[in-house]
């Protein structure tokens, strides 16, 4: 299955290759996180990328976990990551870890040690952060960077051992303090940490860094096309300096592409993860969070999501999104995929006067108006309706569509009501509207008089208590990262809750089911939802509603 436009610059590439023989005519890519958060709508535009070209040129995509570092990374994470891709719909060729290749990766650091391309340096972290210059002035050369290659793989079978504290000293590429790339200035490729690894045990006690790690688990794996975004760009030098150094047997491509950017969203995991720890949302799966689990949850369809990014397509020019381009997106994927469900959020009982105490019918109601294939569902209807309170009006305005008293209007499916009386408490709030029912209408127009419109309504005696969860946006900038403190642009209103609504007994399903609930909006089954009520997320509305 093919994600990805028709027209973009990596697809040309590929192409390309392919026709002048290179990688003997094979596509090998790999979508390779790291298990430190949770997957979120950026993660989603590299999944589909990586996946759809090699699926589209008949090749093959790894999972891979960059797990290098031991302390910010957990099998939760990355069981959750597994979860994601499969949901997105797409199956990896081979499940990897970059720790799988940590005795390897340890071979190749002592290839570049012997070699003299590599050194321990025990300066402090402080003092290598300071010599290293700026983006106008060189580095300074570590005072440690001529040990001999013998002093060196000495220091460094120590540092395997784990006969020194962390931070005592480093392993480092020898290639140039004074590059105009900073990157290139002798980096960091091994660092000390006495630390646990959740996939690799605890027999480590050096760790590889990301850039020297990740050349080399692509060349282990014989990947041909490395994508990654734009603020790779400047590591790429580096990515070929530890391959063509080595003399690997084969040197990956790396391609780098623009990242996904959408305004009133943060797309950074660092700040999601601050989110969730500090208790500003209620977890990873949070609706309001742009992660796949939230936006799973608050019913965004994986196939929308596969939409939105062959839509927005593929470049090297950075650029924002318009969040209401991403939900009309979605809105029109739902408009085609959810079945249709009356439920009322703000109820007003509703008794018709003209039917007997008890009164029961069962109508068959399409699921979808426009797709046959999608069935039909049984509503049952009685004498005791719930509408919604803003369906009926006491002082009516000029060419009011809905109910009102000596008004009618047609209940969706049903008959033509007239409303006949306004019941009120003491503090004078409307608890109850009586009507009578035309028998006449059900399925037919009224003669002699037109209703005002159609309103939904739910049946009082079967009715599914329900909670109905309106999530607006997180964040009330559409560029919260420009804030000095992005969370001072949180929404407080973000999350509005309705406790009292009424669904019609078919909406109860599986957890996930979306529907288009009538006149309402698209809202999915909450995780929340029990035997005793239904919870729903809202997932986004008819029609755009502006910011």
């Amino acid at each position: 299955m093919s994600e990805i436009p028709a027209a973009n610059f990596i697809r040309n590439i590929i192409a390309n290759d392919l026709a002048a023989g290179k990688n003997d005519g094979k596509v090998c890519t790999r979508f390779p996180p790291e298990p430190n958060g949770y997957l979120h709508l950026g993660h989603v535009k590299s999944i589909c990328l990586n996946f759809g070209m090699a699926n589209e040129f008949g090749g093959s995509c790894n999972l891979r976990f960059d797990d290098t570092n031991p302390e910010k990374e957990n099998a939760e994470y990355m069981d959750s990551i597994k979860k994601d891709v499969h949901w997105l719909g797409f199956e990896w060729h081979k499940l990897r870890h970059a720790s799988d290749y940590f005795p390897e990766l340890l071979e190749y650091a002592y290839q570049l040690i012997d070699q003299g391309a590599a050194y321990v340096d025990s300066q402090s972290s402080e003092e290598i952060r300071a010599n290293r210059g700026t983006l106008t002035e060189p580095g300074t050369n570590s005072p440690y960077r001529d040990r001999s290659p013998e002093e060196n793989r000495q220091l460094f079978d120590e540092m395997v051992a784990g006969k020194h504290p962390d931070g005592s000293h480093v392993l480092r590429a020898k290639i140039n303090m004074a590059s105009p790339n900073i990157n290139m200035r002798d980096p960091v490729i091994y660092r000390i940490r006495h630390a646990a690894h959740f996939h690799a045990g605890d027999d480590w006690k050096v760790y590889p860094m990301y850039d020297y790690t990740h050349c080399l688990s692509d060349m282990i794996e014989g990947i041909t096309h490395s994508l990654c975004t734009l603020e790779f760009e400047d590591h790429r030098p580096l990515y070929d300096w530890v391959l063509s150094t080595l003399e690997t047997p084969c040197h990956p491509q790396q391609i780098e592409f623009a990242r996904l950017n959408m305004e009133y969203t943060v797309l950074s995991k660092r700040r999601l993860i601050q989110l969730v720890q500090e208790n500003h949302v209620n977890g990873w799966d949070d609706p309001r969070m742009p992660t796949i689990a939230g936006l799973r949850r608050r019913g965004i369809p994986a196939s929308g999501l596969r939409r939105f990014c062959e839509k927005i397509g593929i470049s090297k020019a950075d650029g924002t999104i318009e969040i209401s381009y991403f939900e009309n997106v979605i809105r029109d994927t739902l408009n085609t995929e959810a079945a249709r469900r009356m439920v009322v959020l703000n109820p007003i009982k509703l008794s018709i006067t003209s039917l007997p105490e008890g009164h029961e019918e069962i109508y068959r109601l399409p699921n979808h108006p426009q797709n046959p294939e999608m069935g039909e569902r049984e509503v049952p209807f009685s004498n005791t309706l719930y509408i919604e309170a803003e369906d009926f009006s006491e002082n009516p305005p000029a060419k009011w569509k809905r109910l009102a008293l000596g008004e009618s209007v047609r209940l969706r499916g049903s008959y033509v009501i007239t409303c006949e009386e306004v019941i009120k408490d003491e503090a004078g709030n409307i608890i109850e509207l009586k009507c009578r029912h035309d028998p006449d209408t059900l399925g037919k127009n009224p003669e002699g008089y037109k209703a005002n419109g159609v309103i939904h309504w739910v049946s009082a005696p079967h009715a599914v208590d329900a909670e109905v969860r309106h999530y607006g946006l997180l964040f009330n900038q559409a560029n919260p990262m420009a804030a000095e403190n992005f969370l001072d642009t949180l929404n407080p209103n973000s999350l509005q809750v309705l406790d009292h609504a009424k669904a019609e007994p078919a909406t109860r399903a599986d957890i996930g089911t979306s529907y288009q609930l009538e006149r309402q909006g698209y809202y999915a089954i909450d995780p929340d939802s029990n035997a005793d009520k239904l919870v729903l997320n809202l997932t986004v509305s008819l029609r755009e509603t502006g910011k």
